[in-house]
């Protein structure tokens, strides 16, 4: 298993494991197959996220299959350049075996390299993998969105948890 940056040439994994993600976990933003995601669109976002200083994609790879993804969006306002908002997504099989660990750990030394100060997401309350998950990476909570999702027919509750590093 390794964790790199991702590159234009991914995009067409890219963009099927981050459909196959939304379609297998319930506490994702997107409910499955709501939006199209097109290899020429995450091509794009590589790209687009390559040239920011406090953004990028990583992705963790097994055997040549990308099996997740953290994207850190860094923010464009010069008040907010020092932190980025964090997307995780991890294949249903690999799940549970230290994916996004080590996703997390090339982070954490990623934004420093970058200088960040603050990174932060956001987390089904019911979630306790992903919570269980951000607490052990070093996030605290700072609060929670109430009703913030509605999910089959019930109002969801988010976390919103960050790290200073």
């Amino acid at each position: 298993m390794k964790v790199r940056e991702a590159i234009p040439n991914d995009a067409k994994k890219l963009a099927e494991l981050i459909l196959q993600v939304e379609a297998s976990s319930e506490y994702m933003l997107w409910e499955p197959y709501e939006r199209q995601i097109s290899p020429d669109s995450q091509q794009k976002m590589i790209e687009r996220l390559q040239e920011s200083e406090n953004s990028t994609i990583l992705i963790a790879e097994h055997e040549e299959q990308l099996v997740g993804y953290l994207f850190a969006i860094g923010e464009d306002a010069k008040r907010k350049k020092h932190s980025a908002y964090l997307v995780v997504g991890i294949h249903q099989d690999y799940r549970g075996k230290g994916v996004g660990s080590l996703l997390f750990e090339t982070l954490n030394q990623w934004a420093k390299e970058q200088k960040l100060h603050r990174l932060e997401l956001t987390v089904v309350t019911e979630n306790e993998a992903g919570v269980s998950l951000y607490k052990k990476m070093g996030f605290e909570v700072e609060g929670t969105k109430i009703d913030s999702l509605y999910v089959n027919g019930s109002y969801l509750n988010e976390y919103y948890m960050a790290k200073i590093l």
